[in-house]
C-alpha cells in the first residue's frame, strides 16, 4: 500500500554501514508507468536467495502523469546510469534486470557500459509494439508527434486486459483504478510514448557488441508486444551469449500473472542461484567462508541448547520455514513471524542438547542432536539451509517420530479462525471496495494496523530519509509496537467500518 507523504527537514542521517563487496546484487528496473516497488515480490525472492536488491523510480514517475510530457529518454538513461554506477561502487558483481521499458533500459546500460560484472535479464521487451490488444492505428502514432501541442496533450489510456491474463488479479487492478489509486499511471502522455520508440531505436542498434550474457523471458500471448521482440534480441546479440523462456500462459505483466513463479525460477538459476534456495532447502552455494558456516551453526546450536525458538527466527530469512514432522500438535511448517507465533505454545519448554559433529554440504548444516521436552528424549538430526549470513529453513529429523506422537498429543482439531478474525479478513476485503479512497493519514495507519496485526513489531531497518513514503510507512508501523494483535485487527477493522461510514 503506497502513500505520498511530506515530511519536514531532519537532522542527515548517520551514516550507512558499509556492505560487503562480496555479496552479489542485482539492479532492478522498473516499467512505464510504475515505480520502484513494482518489482517487490522479485525483490524479495532475490534476497531470500541471498542477493542485495538495488532500484529508483524514474524521472517523471510517482506523481502524476503529466509529469511525464517532458521527461526525455536521455534523462532515463541518466537516471539508470547514475544508480548503476551507485551499485558498482557497492558490490564486486551484480546483474541488471528490467520490466517492460525497464527491459530497454537495462538493454541499453549494459551495452553502453559493456557490462561484464554480470548477467542481464529483459522481461517483456518491447522492442516491437505489436501484441495482439495493439490497436490497428497505432502506427500512425508517428504521424501524430509532429503534430503541435498533441503529444503533450494526447492520453494514451491503459486498458483492459491490463497485461494480466489471471482473471481475479486483473478484477483487482480494474477496482483500483476505478478508485483512483495511484499504485500506477492510468495514462501516459503521447510525448513519452514518443521518447519509449527513441530508446527502442537505440537499443536495436550494436546488440552484437553486447558484453553481457543474456536472459529474454517474454510471454507468447503478450497483448503489448509480440514474440518477434524477444526473437530479435537474442538473434541480434548472438546464441552464445543470449537465451530466450517463453511463457505459456501470462499477458504482459509476467512478473505477477499466472506464469510468475516460472518467472521467479529462471531469474534465480540464471543468476546462479537455486531457485528453491529462495523458498526453502536447497542451496548450492551459501555464499560463506567454511569458518563463517561453522560459527553460524555455533550460534544456532547456542539458541537451540537455550529454548530460544525466538532467536533462532531472528537469524532467519523473513520467510523462513521450521519444519517438524510426525502426526502431533507440533507438527507443521512453521514460516515467519506468523509461524513463531503460532510455534511457540508448544515450544515452550523444548530444548536440543547432546549436539553431535556438523556436518557441512554447500549451504546445508547437518547436527545429530536430541529433543528434551518434560521427560520426552528424542534423538535425531538437524538440517539447516543458510545463506549469505541468513537461515532458510531449519528441519527436525527424529528418529523415532511415534514417540514424538505420543508425548505431543494428537493433533488439535482445526477450530477455524475466531470472530475477531473473521471480522479482521472481512475488513481485509471491504476495503478494497470502498467508493473513496482514504486520505494518506487513514492509509497510514491501516497499513500499520495490518502490519502489526499479520506480523507484529516492526522489523527490519528504517529506510533511509530519501525514501519518504518507506520511512513514514515504517515509522506509523513502529509506532504500534507493543499491540495485541487482537487489538489491533479491532482497530484495523473499526477504521475500515468508519471509511465505509464516510
Amino acid at each position: 500500500m503506497d502513500t505520498a507523504v511530506t515530511s519536514s527537514p531532519s537532522p542527515a542521517a548517520p551514516a550507512a554501514p558499509a556492505v560487503d563487496k562480496s555479496i552479489p546484487a542485482v539492479f532492478l528496473i522498473h516499467g512505464l508507468g510504475g515505480t520502484q516497488y513494482d518489482l517487490g515480490s522479485m525483490h524479495k525472492r532475490l534476497k531470500n536467495a541471498g542477493f542485495v536488491t538495488h532500484s529508483l523510480t524514474l524521472p517523471g514517475h510517482g506523481t502524476t502523469p503529466e509529469d511525464l510530457v517532458n521527461v526525455t529518454a536521455e534523462q532515463w538513461m541518466e537516471a539508470v546510469t547514475a544508480k548503476y554506477h551507485e551499485v558498482a561502487a557497492q558490490h564486486d558483481n551484480f546483474h541488471i534486470m528490467g520490466m517492460c521499458m525497464g527491459a530497454l533500459l537495462a538493454t541499453e546500460l549494459a551495452k553502453r557500459q559493456k557490462h561484464t560484472r554480470g548477467k542481464l535479464i529483459a522481461l517483456a521487451p518491447p522492442i516491437y509494439i505489436d501484441g495482439w490488444a495493439t490497436a490497428w492505428y497505432t502506427p500512425a502514432r508517428h504521424l501524430m508527434y509532429y503534430v503541435p501541442g498533441v503529444p503533450a496533450r494526447m492520453r494514451v489510456e491503459e486498458e483492459d486486459p491490463f497485461g494480466i491474463k489471471n482473471e481475479q488479479l486483473r478484477a483487482i487492478v480494474k477496482a483500483k483504478f476505478a478508485r483512483g489509486e495511484n499504485f500506477h499511471y492510468r495514462w501516459v502522455p503521447l510525448a513519452c510514448i514518443r521518447q519509449v520508440d527513441r530508446l527502442r531505436r537505440w537499443v536495436m542498434t550494436d546488440l552484437k557488441n553486447m558484453a553481457s550474457e543474456t536472459l529474454v523471458i517474454h510471454a507468447r500471448e503478450d497483448e503489448l508486444t509480440s514474440l518477434a521482440s524477444a526473437n530479435y534480441l537474442v538473434e541480434q546479440i548472438g546464441g552464445a551469449k543470449a537465451r530466450m523462456v517463453v511463457l505459456e500462459n501470462s499477458y504482459h505483466m509476467i512478473c505477477v500473472d499466472n506464469d510468475r513463479e516460472q518467472v521467479a525460477r529462471n531469474v534465480l538459476e540464471f543468476f546462479g542461484a537455486s531457485s528453491a534456495a529462495s523458498l526453502g532447502m536447497a542451496v548450492d552455494d551459501p555464499k560463506m567462508s567454511a569458518d563463517a558456516l561453522q560459527a553460524f551453526a555455533q550460534s544456532l546450536r547456542a539458541a537451540l541448547e537455550a529454548g530460544d525458538f525466538s532467536g533462532v527466527f531472528a537469524r532467519g530469512a523473513s520467510d523462513m520455514g521450521w519444519f517438524q514432522p510426525g502426526s502431533n500438535r507440533a507438527s507443521g511448517i512453521y514460516r515467519g513471524n506468523k509461524g513463531l507465533q503460532a510455534m511457540l505454545p508448544w515450544a515452550g519448554g523444548v530444548k536440543f542438547t547432546a549436539f553431535g559433529q556438523p556436518v557441512f554440504n554447500a549451504g546445508i548444516a547437518v547436527l545429530p542432536a536430541t529433543l528434551t521436552a518434560s521427560g520426552l528424549m528424542s534423538q535425531g538430526v538437524l538440517a539447516f539451509a543458510v545463506r549469505s549470513g541468513r537461515l532458510l529453513d531449519a528441519r527436525w529429523f527424529p528418529d523415532d517420530v511415534a514417540l514424538e506422537d505420543a508425548h505431543f498429543g494428537a493433533p488439535l482439531a482445526p477450530a477455524g479462525p475466531s470472530e475477531a478474525e473473521r471480522v479482521f479478513e472481512a475488513a481485509g476485503i471491504a476495503v478494497k471496495t470502498l467508493a473513496k479512497p482514504p486520505g494518506n493519514e487513514e492509509l497510514l495507519a491501516l497499513y500499520a494496523l495490518y502490519k502489526q496485526a499479520t506480523v507484529g513489531d516492526a522489523t527490519g531497518e528504517r529506510p533511509g530519509i530519501m525514501d519518504v513514503t518507506g520511512r513514514a510507512k515504517f515509522d506509523a508501523w513502529a509506532q504500534r509496537k507493543g499491540m495485541a494483535r487482537e487489538a489491533a485487527m479491532a482497530a484495523y477493522a473499526a477504521l475500515v467500518e468508519k471509511l465505509k461510514a464516510a
